[in-house]
């Protein structure tokens, strides 16, 4: 058997020195192989021959059958390799993969994904996620603020309002030189700044039936900060058409209230709470009654808050419950809501049609 380990080699040193190809110098040595098998099946169990080369045919048949797989394995590796050169050919040059988020990103959301509860995963969550925040006033200002420093990625805030003098006693999104400015442009100006990485969409208008529906599909949750009635009934109704989570809140002098209206999830909504208007003067706007400066910040951030533990699916979030703020005596409670069959928005009692309700406290102004 050593013998004709022996030749192969000298073959393959010999073809080598001449410059055989590979494929000749395989294709002698198959041909050596064969013949010793041969010789093994033809001549008698006691030739010199056959004792010389390991007496049996059955060991160079698996030596063959081992060199065939290795070299057909090589074969096919080959053909891969030459299609995917092929491919890339075809395609341009090879552009390496996106990271999804840039080092400046890593570092500005490291504090996130520290915690375990959002992680990377979440942060990632985040990044992909579209928010719309009704109304840029005073809940809006530090939602939206918040929204855009957690990395939310793509954020949309609608209002018709622009900047007065008056609003900045508490609606911190807004700087003295922008008064005149447009809500939406002065709060898309100051969170470009805050981060840079984060698209805005501002729409300087009202929200109005007519556009509402179109809107709030292009988005995964709906925040609502708004300073009237009307609107608020109006989102809450189309947040249920649509099947949008809505966080809301509303507040006046010393006291603020905060809830996630998710009706496609199940729980109460917005209407199930408060099924009708309050009789006209019983509930001050906070034009009327006041409204202490730090409020907003507490409830707009509370806001924020729940969007993100939502987004993330972090802790408990405020489906389900209303929680109530007494800024004045340093109180706060929650209240487990329960869905109405024979609500309006979203009970066996539902129509297409707008109709008002009730709210526990107005919205900032």
């Amino acid at each position: 058997m050593a013998l004709v380990l022996i030749l192969c080699a000298a073959i393959w040193g010999i073809g080598w020195a001449m410059g055989a190809p590979v494929r000749a110098r395989l294709g002698m040595m198959g041909l050596l192989l064969i013949g010793v098998i041969l010789g093994h099946l033809i001549l008698p169990p006691d030739n010199p021959l056959r004792t010389a080369t390991g007496g049996n045919a059955a060991g160079w048949v698996v030596l063959i059958a081992l060199i065939g797989l290795g070299m057909g394995y090589r074969a096919a590796l080959a053909r891969l390799r030459s299609r995917a050169r092929t491919t890339d050919d075809a395609q341009g040059p090879a552009q390496p993969p996106k990271a999804p988020f840039s080092d400046a990103e890593l570092d500005r959301y490291a504090r996130h994904i520290m915690l375990r509860e959002v992680g990377g995963p979440g942060q990632k969550a985040l990044k992909s996620a579209r928010v719309l925040v009704i109304g840029a006033g005073g809940l809006g200002s530090p939602a939206l603020l918040y929204l855009a420093a957690a990395g939310v990625g793509t954020i949309g805030v609608i209002d018709d309002d622009a900047v007065e003098n008056s609003n900045l006693q508490r609606q911190v999104i807004h700087t003295d030189d922008r008064i005149g400015m447009p809500k939406v442009f002065s709060a898309e100006k100051a969170m470009r700044a805050l981060n840079p990485h984060v698209t805005i969409r501002p729409y300087h208008r009202r929200l109005t039936p007519e556009i509402a529906a179109a809107l709030f599909s292009e988005y995964d949750l709906i925040l609502d900060g708004s300073d009237n009635f009307d609107t608020r009934y109006l989102v809450n109704r189309v947040a249920v058409r649509t099947g949008k989570p809505l966080i809301a809140a509303a507040m006046a002098r010393w006291e603020g209230q905060i809830a996630l209206y998710d009706s496609a999830a199940g729980t109460a909504c917005f209407e199930c709470v408060f099924p009708e208007r309050p009789a006209p003067g019983l509930v001050p706007t906070c034009a009327e009654a006041g409204v202490i400066a730090p409020l907003p910040g507490v409830l707009g951030s509370m806001m924020a808050l729940e969007a993100v533990k939502h987004l993330t699916g972090a802790g408990q979030t405020l489906a389900g419950r209303l929680l109530i703020h007494d800024a004045l005596y340093a109180e706060t409670r929650a209240i487990t809501l329960h869905r109405r069959p024979d609500c309006a928005a979203c009970g066996s009692a539902r129509t297409d049609e707008h109709r008002g309700g009730v709210e526990a406290a107005p919205a900032n102004t």
